[in-house]
């Protein structure tokens, strides 16, 4: 069972005195360090609302926040004061995180710039004096290996500038900083064999090569997606099954799209055609007739649409007849009419 944390006269105390602006300036006269009393301009002294603490911290807030405008202009400069009884060790980290959390709270007002926040803990404990760290990476197991990660600029990954042939080296990250280099310049069409080639590396798994065909047919620029995956299953063996399967779905999508829109096609020709005979009865029949009619228009021109993809992609024209279930008629009209 969890302890819980309630309010205790010192809390009352402390907010009491130091929610008052005057109370509060000589506590900066005493406390603040001479560098950031200059940038201060006490006249704009705002008590901030503790809103920015999320709710599984409020438990243990005991704080006051104010913000005031610097004196080099319209910057900002937030001042935390935290109250506390009893020795952490954590405690500095708690702070930092508060000071980030006022950071963001600034920022969702609609500033473009984080505002400085300097905390101050204020310690009224039995025990003196204050024992533990009020720097942050003291609160790190290794402070040295901290301080270079986070006063130093952080790792760019940029993708987009790196030469093709060096992400080719980079095995099982090859295929993503490919396809994230170039998602949104190329047409992916034009990568299939350096996609095919890093899936000669028989280094993924079918579920990450799925996944990738599914991104690049949402958000890539194929002309011809199936066309596209078709290419490479017959170049990848090993996944070879799992992306013909996704080919199959791109097939029934497409055919549910034809059938939609015949299907559409077909009502509205059924409802002119009750409408000419001038009865209801008349209307109920045409739209039922229209509704059928649609449907396998639609079913044809989508069967007819994935034939013809599947012949460009080099498809055997025998196989192509066996899965779509087209004649031999319809097979010779493809490249006649449109479908």
């Amino acid at each position: 069972m969890s302890k819980k944390f309630t309010p205790t006269p010192h809390d009352a105390l402390f907010k009491q005195f130091l929610s008052e602006k005057e109370t509060a300036k000589d506590f900066f006269e005493i406390w603040l360090p001479d560098e950031i009393k200059a940038l201060c301009d006490f006249t704009t002294m705002q008590v901030e609302s503790g809103s920015f603490i999320d709710e599984k911290m409020k438990a243990y807030q005991n704080d006051i926040l104010y913000s005031l405008r610097t004196q080099k202009g319209k910057a900002y400069l937030y001042i935390l004061i935290e109250a506390q009884s009893t020795r952490d060790k954590l405690s500095a980290w708690r702070l930092m995180r508060y000071s980030m959390s006022a950071m963001q709270k600034h920022l969702d007002a609609g500033n473009k710039t984080l505002p400085l926040v300097f905390p101050v803990l204020f310690y009224m404990g039995k025990k003196s004096p204050y024992s533990y760290s009020t720097h942050w990476l003291d609160c790190f197991e290794d402070r040295a290996l901290a301080e270079r990660i986070y006063t130093q600029p952080f790792r760019l990954a940029d993708v987009t500038t790196l030469d093709d042939g060096e992400i080719m080296k980079h095995r099982r990250m090859a295929l993503l900083e490919l396809v994230q280099k170039h998602i949104r310049r190329r047409d992916m069409s034009e990568l299939l064999n350096e996609i095919v080639d890093i899936l000669s590396y028989n280094e993924y798994t079918d579920n990450q090569v799925m996944t990738m065909m599914n991104y690049l047919i949402q958000e890539g620029n194929a002309t011809n997606p199936m066309q596209f995956i078709t290419e490479i299953a017959k170049k990848s063996e090993k996944h070879e099954e799992a992306l013909m399967t996704m080919a199959q779905a791109l097939r029934e999508e497409g055919i549910q799209k034809g059938m939609q829109k015949g299907m559409q096609k077909g009502m509205q020709e059924g409802m002119k055609k009750g409408k000419l005979e001038g009865k209801l009865e008349g209307i109920q029949e045409g739209i039922q007739e229209g509704i059928q009619k649609g449907r396998q228009e639609g079913e044809k021109q989508a069967y007819m649409k994935i034939a013809r993809q599947l012949l460009e992609s080099g498809m055997g024209r025998q196989s192509v007849r066996q899965i779509t279930g087209l004649s031999e008629t319809e097979m010779k009209s493809l490249f006649q009419d449109s479908p």
